[in-house]
C-alpha cells in the first residue's frame, strides 16, 4: 500500500479502479480473463507477454540502428541499455510469476513490476540509476502499447466506474468528466480554491489536488481510495484498510440520510433567526439540485463555463436559454448571475482566444477587465441577463471590481444595453439589482465609498485571500499560507459587513469559506445572514445552524478577536464545531 497526502477539495470517500490520465491514457485490465484453474488460458497470457516483449526488442534494435546511422554509435548505444532491460531475465521472471501465481493480466503485471523497479532506482543515491527510472517507464509504455494494441482508451469513452488520477485537470476537462463512470479524482498539482476544485464540489466528486509527484507510483488498474475529507490517496490499499473505509463511508451515508430530512426545513439558528442559504452553481442543471436540497435560490451562478464547454463563443440565445432554465428551477427565488469571470486557471473552449499570456495571469487581463476590454462580448451577455430578468428575480453581479471607475464603466455599458433593447422592442427588466464581488482588498477597504453605487455586496473569499495574503490559490507549494482564518481576512470581512449594516446594503458571502462548516458560527457572529454555498453542503449547513444560537455565534466571534494567529483561530473554530455537531467533524 502506498499513501499520499494532498489538499482535500471535495468531501466524500470513494474506492475504485485507477484510471491514469496521461498522454497514453491506457486502460489496463487488472486480471487475466481465465480463472487460476484454466492453466491453458494463463499460459496464453504469458505467451502474449513474451510476444509483446519480442516486438519491443525488435523496435529498440531498429531505433538503435536508425540513430547510429544518423548521429553516430555513441548516442545509438543508449538503446543498447534499453534492449538489455527488455530482455532482462529477472524482469521476465517477475512478470511471469505475477501472471501465474497472482493471476494478474500481463498488462497489469508489466506496469506493476516496472514501476516498482523505477521507484527503487529513484530511491538510490546513484544519479545514473535515478535516470534509468525514466528508461523503465519508457519501456513500460512500449510494452503496454504492444499488449493493448489500439485498446488504449479516451476518458470520454469509459464504460465502467474508475478513479481518475492525473497530473492536472483543467476546468473544461473536469466539466467533461463522465459523471456516471468517474467516482472521484486526484491530481498532482492544483489548489484548494482553483476552479477545478470548485467544479469537483459542484459535480459532487470526492477529490484531492496538489498531491505532488505520485503518478510514477501507480499503474492503471490498481485499487485506489480517495479520501476527500482528509486529503489522502491510498494506492493498492491493504484489505483491512479497505474494510475500514467502507465502514466509515456507510456511517457517513447514514448521517447524510438523516440530514436529507432537512431539505424542507427553513435554514435558521437554534433560537429562530432566519438565515438565507443559497447555492453556488456552474451549470444550469444544478439549480434544480439546489431547490431539491432546500436552497433559498442561487447566490452565485458562475457563467464562464458557457465559454469553456464549446469551441465557439456562446450566443445571446445560448446565454438566455441557460439563464431561463436556472430561473425556472429557482421557482421565484433570487438568482444572482455573475458576469464572465475568466481567471488564470480557466482557459479552454471558446475562452482560449480571450486571454493573452501574462507573467502573472492572476494580475493580468481577467474577469471584469476582460469584459470592459471587449465591450461587444460583454454586451452579448448583458442583453441575455436583462432579458432573463423579465422572467424572474434576477440580479447581476460584476466580478473582480477594484475601483469605482470600473464599476461606473460597467454600469454605463449596462445602461447602453438597456437603451438598445428598448429601441428594438425586446422585453427586458432594466431596474434589476446590481452588485459587485468584494474580492480585491481595495474594495474591502473602501466599501463605504462603493456602497452608495451598488445594490448589494457579495464577498468572494477565494480571491480576497489570494490577493490579501499574496498566495497563488492554485499553487500547492504555498498552500500553507492560504488561510481563511487569517486575522487580516476576518478583519476585511467584518469591515464590509459593518459598512453594509450602516448603509443598509445587503451583504452575502459566496466564497469557499462559506461552505467550510467551522466558519459558519463565526460569520453569523460577525453579522452575516446570507450565504451562498456548494450545493452538497446545504443539509450540513442547516444542521450546524439548528445547533447554533446567536449567543453561541457572538461568543465565538468575540473569542476569535483575541487570537492573533490563523492556526489558533482555525483550531478554536474546529473545536467549537465539534461541540455543536460532533458527527460533522472529520
Amino acid at each position: 500500500m502506498k499513501s499520499f497526502t494532498g489538499i482535500p477539495v471535495s468531501h466524500g470517500v470513494t474506492i475504485g479502479t485507477a484510471f491514469v490520465l496521461g498522454a497514453e491514457e491506457f486502460r489496463i485490465p487488472a486480471r487475466c480473463q481465465g480463472s487460476p484453474e484454466e492453466r491453458d488460458l494463463v499460459e496464453l497470457e504469458v505467451g502474449r507477454f513474451h510476444t509483446a516483449v519480442d516486438a519491443v526488442a525488435d523496435q529498440i534494435a531498429a531505433d538503435e540502428a536508425k540513430v547510429k546511422a544518423r548521429v553516430g554509435d555513441s548516442v545509438g548505444a543508449i538503446f543498447a541499455a534499453h534492449a538489455q532491460m527488455v530482455q532482462d531475465p529477472k524482469f521476465h521472471r517477475e512478470v511471469e510469476e505475477s501472471i501465474r501465481d497472482k493471476h494478474f493480466s500481463p498488462e497489469y503485471a508489466t506496469t506493476s513490476v516496472l514501476r516498482r523497479l523505477a521507484t527503487e532506482f529513484r530511491s538510490m543515491e546513484s544519479a545514473y540509476l535515478a535516470e534509468r527510472a525514466d528508461d523503465l517507464l519508457d519501456l513500460e509504455r512500449r510494452v503496454l502499447r504492444e499488449l493493448l494494441g489500439t485498446r488504449h482508451e479516451e476518458i470520454a469513452s469509459l464504460k465502467e466506474p474508475v478513479v481518475v488520477l492525473a497530473h492536472n485537470l483543467t476546468p473544461s476537462e473536469t466539466a467533461g468528466l463522465p459523471r456516471e463512470h468517474v467516482l472521484g479524482f486526484a491530481t498532482e498539482i492544483g489548489g484548494r480554491t482553483s476552479h477545478t476544485a470548485i467544479l469537483a464540489g459542484a459535480l459532487e466528486l470526492p477529490a484531492v489536488v496538489g498531491v505532488g509527484s505520485f503518478l510514477q507510483h501507480v499503474g492503471g488498474g490498481e485499487t485506489v481510495i480517495i479520501d476527500g475529507n482528509e486529503g489522502k490517496i491510498l494506492i493498492d490499499p491493504d484489505p483491512d484498510v479497505v474494510e475500514s473505509y467502507q465502514n466509515s463511508r456507510e456511517r457517513l451515508q447514514t448521517v447524510a440520510r438523516r440530514l436529507d430530512a432537512l431539505r424542507d426545513v427553513d435554514a435558521q439558528t437554534k433560537d429562530g433567526t432566519r438565515i438565507q442559504i443559497r447555492g453556488n452553481i456552474e451549470f444550469p442543471h444544478e439549480a434544480q439540485h439546489c431547490r431539491d436540497l432546500g436552497a433559498d435560490g442561487i447566490g452565485l451562478y458562475r457563467t464562464e463555463f458557457l465559454y469553456l464547454a464549446q469551441d465557439d463563443p456562446p450566443t445571446e440565445e445560448d446565454h438566455f436559454a441557460a439563464y431561463s432554465r436556472v430561473l425556472e428551477a429557482a421557482n421565484g427565488n433570487p438568482v444572482v448571475i455573475r458576469t464572465l469571470d475568466l481567471g488564470a486557471d480557466k482557459v479552454g473552449g471558446a475562452a482560449t482566444h480571450l486571454r493573452a499570456e501574462h507573467v502573472n495571469p492572476d494580475l493580468g487581463l481577467r474577469s471584469i477587465r476582460l469584459s470592459l476590454g471587449d465591450v461587444d462580448l460583454f454586451k452579448v451577455q448583458l442583453r441575455a441577463i436583462l432579458r432573463a430578468a423579465a422572467l424572474g428575480d434576477v440580479r447581476v453581479m460584476f466580478p473582480l471590481i477594484s475601483s469605482l471607475a470600473e464599476l461606473r464603466q460597467a454600469r454605463v455599458i449596462l445602461r447602453d444595453v438597456c437603451e438598445e433593447l428598448e429601441d428594438e422592442g425586446v422585453a427586458f427588466r432594466g431596474d434589476l439589482p446590481v452588485g459587485i464581488m468584494v474580492e480585491v482588498p481595495s474594495v474591502a477597504v473602501l466599501a463605504e465609498d462603493f456602497a452608495p453605487e451598488v445594490d448589494f455586496f457579495s464577498i468572494g473569499t477565494n480571491d480576497l485571500i489570494q490577493y490579501t495574503l499574496a498566495v497563488d490559490r492554485a499553487d500547492p507549494s504555498v498552500a500553507k499560507y492560504y488561510n481563511s482564518a487569517d486575522p487580516a481576512i476576518l478583519k476585511m470581512i467584518l469591515n464590509v459587513v459593518e459598512v453594509g449594516r450602516r448603509t443598509d446594503t445587503p451583504v452575502s458571502l459566496c466564497g469557499q469559506m462559506s461552505s467550510d462548516l467551522k466558519f459558519l458560527p463565526l460569520l453569523i457572529g460577525m453579522g452575516l445572514r446570507t450565504f451562498s454555498v456548494t450545493p452538497q453542503v446545504i443539509p450540513e449547513v442547516k444542521e450546524v445552524l439548528r445547533h447554533t444560537s446567536l449567543g453561541d455565534a457572538e461568543r465565538i466571534f468575540r473569542h476569535t478577536r483575541g487570537l492573533d494567529l490563523a492556526r489558533n483561530i482555525e483550531s478554536y473554530l474546529r473545536g467549537e464545531l465539534f461541540k455543536l455537531c460532533p458527527e460533522l467533524v472529520n
